[in-house]
C-alpha cells in the first residue's frame, strides 16, 4: 500500500486540512473552525461515497446548524435549564435569559478556531492536532486545555480528544462528538443499525435524563428502541441515549449502520462512555438523510447527576483522554 499524505486547503478565508489515503481511496476534511469533519470520502469498488454529512460550506460551517460532526467540550447535549452545582456552588450559563432561551447544549468550542498544532503522514496514518484553551466565562469558571487528533489509517479513522485543567480548582469536564453519517442513497428508514447496549435513557420532554435509577430503562423494557440485534430503523424516531455498552474482545464497542442494498457499512467505536443516536427529524436541512451516531463520555445533563459526578470530575494539572472513531466494512 502507498503512503498517506496530509494537506491545507482553504474553504473561503477557512484553512480546512485533508487527510489522504490514497491507496484505499479515502480522504477526510476538517476545518480549523471548530476542529469540525467536513466530508469523509472512502471508495468501495468503482464508487466513491461520501460517508459524513458535514456542512456543506463556509455559511453553514459558521452557522453550525444541527452541529454536524461538533466537538462537545466540556460538556456533551444538554444541561437542565442552563444551571448545575459543583462543590455547593451554584452556576448559571445562562444569566439574565428566561424560559425557551435557557438552552445549553454543546459546550463552548464549536466557535473555536483551534490552533493547528501539528500534522504528520507517514507510510502509517496522517493525522492532524488541533489544540484551544476553554477559559473561564459566564457560568464556567474553569480554565482547560483541549487537544483534538484526528488520524487516518488502514482501519478507518481515530478521533483522540484530551482535556487538562490548567486551573486551580477541579472542575466538571466531559467530551462528545456529534457526528451525522450516510452508507448510501437509500432512504435512512431501510438502513440497517446495531447497538450494543443494555440500557436506554429515559428523558423527559426536554431530554433530560429523569432523576436517578428512573432514567436507566433496560431494553428488555423498551422492545421499540432495542438494536441489540440489527434491524432496520424504519419509521422511527430516535433522539436516545444508550448505556451499558458491550465492548468487543480488543476493548472497543462497536455501535453499526448498514445499507444491505449497497452492501456499506460502518462501525462507530469507542472505549467508554455512552452513545446517543438521532434520526435528524429535525434537522433544518435534509431531515433523516444521515444518522447521528455520537459517542460521549457521560449523560446529557451529567453535571447534574450524582451518578455521573465522578467520572466528570477533573482535578487541578489531570488530564483525561477519550477515544472514538469510525470503522469502514463491507459485505
Amino acid at each position: 500500500m502507498g503512503a498517506f499524505d496530509v494537506a491545507i486547503e482553504w474553504l473561503g478565508s477557512q484553512p480546512v486540512v485533508v487527510l489522504n489515503d490514497d491507496a484505499r481511496g479515502r480522504r477526510v476534511r476538517i476545518a480549523r473552525h471548530g476542529a469540525c469533519v467536513l466530508a469523509f470520502e472512502a471508495r468501495f469498488g468503482d464508487r466513491l461515497v461520501q460517508l459524513a454529512d458535514g456542512h456543506r460550506d463556509a455559511a453553514e460551517l459558521a452557522a453550525r446548524p444541527g452541529s454536524r460532526f461538533a466537538l462537545l467540550a466540556p460538556f456533551a447535549n444538554r444541561i437542565a435549564d442552563a444551571r448545575y452545582r459543583f462543590d455547593d456552588v451554584e452556576h448559571d450559563l445562562m444569566p439574565g435569559a428566561s424560559g425557551a432561551a435557557r438552552a445549553s447544549r454543546h459546550g463552548f468550542v464549536r466557535d473555536a478556531d483551534f490552533a493547528i498544532a501539528a500534522m504528520r503522514a507517514d507510510e502509517h496514518a496522517a493525522s492532524v492536532l488541533f489544540a484551544t484553551t476553554i477559559v473561564p466565562q459566564a457560568g464556567y469558571l474553569f480554565t482547560l486545555d483541549l487537544a483534538v487528533r484526528y488520524t487516518l489509517a488502514s482501519d478507518g479513522l481515530t478521533l483522540e480528544t484530551s482535556l487538562r485543567n490548567v486551573g486551580s480548582r477541579a472542575a466538571p469536564a466531559f467530551v462528545g462528538w456529534h457526528p451525522y453519517f450516510r452508507v448510501g442513497s437509500a432512504p435512512l428508514a431501510s438502513w440497517e443499525l446495531a447497538i450494543p447496549a443494555a440500557c436506554v435513557i429515559r428523558t423527559d420532554t426536554d431530554f433530560i435524563p429523569l432523576p436517578g435509577q428512573d432514567a436507566y430503562a433496560p431494553l428488555a423494557q423498551a422492545p421499540e428502541l432495542d438494536f441489540r440485534q440489527p434491524r432496520a430503523i424504519g419509521a422511527l424516531e430516535l433522539n436516545h441515549t444508550y448505556t451499558g455498552l458491550q465492548a468487543d474482545a480488543d476493548g472497543r464497542t462497536r455501535t453499526r449502520l448498514r445499507d444491505p442494498a449497497g452492501g456499506i457499512g460502518i462501525a462507530i467505536w469507542q472505549e467508554h462512555g455512552v452513545l446517543l443516536a438521532f434520526t435528524g427529524d429535525t434537522l433544518e436541512r435534509d431531515a433523516r438523510r444521515s444518522l447521528a451516531l455520537e459517542p460521549m463520555e457521560s449523560l446529557p445533563d451529567a453535571f447534574n447527576r450524582p451518578d455521573c459526578a465522578e467520572a466528570i470530575r477533573l482535578e487541578p494539572g489531570a488530564a483525561r483522554t477519550f477515544r472514538c472513531g469510525v470503522e469502514i466494512e463491507t459485505s
